[in-house]
């Protein structure tokens, strides 16, 4: 008989659908579960009268070692914020900054119940090791730029060039993948949105971009392209099928949506960051679910959202959506549950005994409501069968040393700034 992760007793579990059950469950390493007999060969064998077993959460846009800049520029517009703050410090990147902020960062998504990042940044390899070292799954996406950055001093060419070769070797994991991610429209001109398109499909590899993020930009797209940003993508073949990723899309035209659709594109919904950088509009959930796009959650960087807890993202979207749209029927707490689960592999225990999780209600129905609105301790957190988290504790990362190495490098880091 092959040896199970875990069996967890007298315990509560609420599948990929919302529904709720009670008993005795095993969570299977393939990331299935079952009803458990008492008698199966397991490896942990825990008491779950206090945990309620859920999917992981799934964060779908991260600009992960940003956790660096986290707290900076409060207040400041969306251009100054960037210009005096992120710019500054980014020119003063380095690869062990990378690596360690990826880890400090995955040590939170851990903590909050996370256990997929979809990130974006520089220095992809560093950023994959970090990943690697906390145990989640994750894509780590190259970012290119038509400028040159620390990353890639020499520019595009030296972007597309590296992270062909990265690509090719891979990660060494099963968990982590490499991607390529032209910044935007706006700091990647055609040719390079161009080669970065041919790029990820050479290698079958994700292609992440932002997109429609503010109505500058979709004004100035329209203005020096006579269209729109999606309509301007497709018009220069960037789209890889199943396989590109859109931040934000705060600002798209019907249209712009249902060619989302017709590429099986993710637009992934960052309500947060929106809303604290101004950007005056978010995407239409409603609009988007209509005409058929794939939609996900994610927080962006700590740096414009100053949290990484996807949960804190859930409601956010919900309300955005049901303010925006008059109307308190959508994103429900099973379909919000959905979204925020969406493509989980993995399992997340909370406790409900935390004080945030109580009344249950009878025959527990407020639990979905209360882990998605309200918050609880993540308690255990299991990725393909290994012990991320157990009692509120990360087994995976050290986050003593993580938070010492974070307090020296980031004096260095900030300098001033």
């Amino acid at each position: 008989m092959t040896e199970v992760p875990v069996r967890y007793r007298d315990s509560r579990l609420i599948d990929e659908s919302g529904k709720l059950y009670q008993g005795d469950f095993l969570l299977h390493k393939d990331g299935s579960w079952s009803k458990s007999k008492g008698d199966e060969d397991v490896k942990f064998n825990l008491n779950g009268s206090d945990r309620l077993i859920t999917r992981s959460l799934q964060n779908w846009h991260t600009h992960l070692s940003m956790i660096l800049n986290r707290g900076m520029g409060e207040d400041l517009p969306l251009q100054r914020w960037l210009d005096e703050m992120i710019f500054p410090t980014e020119k003063k990147l380095t690869k062990e900054l990378v690596e360690l902020g990826t880890k400090a960062a995955c040590a939170e998504l851990i903590a909050t119940g996370t256990t997929f990042a979809c990130d974006m940044y520089y220095f992809p390899k560093e950023m994959a090791n970090g990943m690697i070292d906390s145990g989640i799954r994750g894509i780590a996406g190259g970012t290119i730029t038509d400028f040159p950055t620390t990353s890639y001093p020499n520019g595009p060419e030296q972007a597309i060039n590296d992270l062909d070769k990265l690509l090719k070797e891979g990660t060494g994991n099963s968990r982590v993948e490499y991607a390529v991610a032209p910044h935007a429209i706006y700091t990647c001109g055609k040719e390079t949105l161009i080669k970065s398109s041919e790029l990820a499909r050479k290698h079958q590899s994700f292609l992440i971009t932002h997109a429609s993020e503010t109505r500058n930009e979709v004004a100035t797209c329209h203005k020096e392209n006579n269209c729109y940003p999606i309509e301007y993508l497709d018009s220069i073949d960037f789209f890889s099928k199943n396989k590109t990723a859109l931040a934000h899309c705060g600002w798209l035209k019907k249209n712009e949506m249902r060619l989302m659709a017709k590429y099986d594109s993710k637009a992934i919904h960052c309500p947060t960051s929106n809303m604290k950088l101004g950007i005056g509009g978010t995407m239409s959930y409603p609009a988007m679910k209509e005409a058929g796009v794939d939609i996900r959650l994610g927080t962006d960087g700590a740096a414009s959202n100053n949290s990484l807890d996807l949960r804190q993202e859930a409601k956010m979207a919900s309300m955005i959506q049901r303010h925006d749209h008059w109307d308190a029927s959508i994103l429900n707490p099973q379909e919000l549950w959905k979204l925020a689960t969406k493509g989980s592999k993995d399992w997340v225990a909370w406790n409900i005994d935390d004080i945030r999780m109580q009344p249950h209600g009878i025959d527990e129905r407020r639990l979905l409501a209360n882990i998605v609105y309200s918050n609880a301790d993540c308690l255990d957190v299991w990725v393909d069968g290994i012990e991320l988290r157990h009692g509120g504790i990360t087994m995976s990362l050290n986050m003593d040393e993580i938070s010492e190495k974070m307090k020296h490098s980031v004096k260095d880091y900030y300098d001033g700034i």
